[in-house]
């Protein structure tokens, strides 16, 4: 289902360095969640989408900058996050847990997400992120450059309960390590 069009982010944003993120992480991505966006607005600012978020985190990989996250094959986000070259991590307000609630539990394929759960998404139109989608909504949204991807191996897995309690046998995660971009903080 094509999603609410991407409106210009506008001047609402200051551009920080990811070192300037503030709280804990695990708590902020564990516990507050986030929103996994990727996009393709190139010539439809309606042709993205994003999913809710717990498992993350951020760090440093061939001396860069890194963020990782996981989508699942079966999810929406994960043929745009495979075909996207940028995404973004948005944050929000303990506040607008319903929203990131909404986000996790319902499908870009079968509803306009932004639209049910009460979100304005924006397109970031300068620089290197030029064509990254975040939310309007947002406190901080980071702006990623997929750097690399890799399939979970269940033969792999050390910890044979984790393979039964998140998996059942099947819809292993994809992990994809962005390159930062940008942190955009609302002004």
């Amino acid at each position: 289902m094509k999603q609410k069009e991407a409106i210009p982010a506008g001047d609402g944003w200051t551009g920080k360095t990811i070192r300037e993120f503030q709280g804990n992480t695990a708590e902020r991505i564990g516990n507050g969640w986030m929103l996994i966006t990727a996009a393709d607005v190139s010539s439809d600012r309606g042709n993205w989408n994003t999913m809710t978020a717990s498992w993350g985190g951020l760090g440093v990989l061939w001396g860069r900058d890194v963020v990782f996250m996981f989508i699942r094959p079966s999810r929406h986000t994960y043929h745009f996050a495979n075909t996207a070259p940028l995404f973004t991590l948005s944050f929000f307000e303990p506040a607008m847990k319903g929203a990131l609630d909404l986000c996790g539990s319902k499908s870009g394929r079968d509803i306009d997400k932004a639209a049910a759960a009460g979100l304005s998404p924006i397109v970031f139109e300068e620089g290197p992120a030029a064509g990254a989608v975040g939310f309007k909504e947002a406190t901080e949204i980071i702006l990623c450059r997929k750097l690399y991807t890799h399939d979970f191996d269940p033969h792999k897995f050390l910890d044979a309960p984790s393979i039964e309690k998140n998996y059942n046998g099947q819809d292993y995660h994809r992990m994809f390590i962005g390159e930062v971009i940008s942190l955009m903080v609302k002004k």
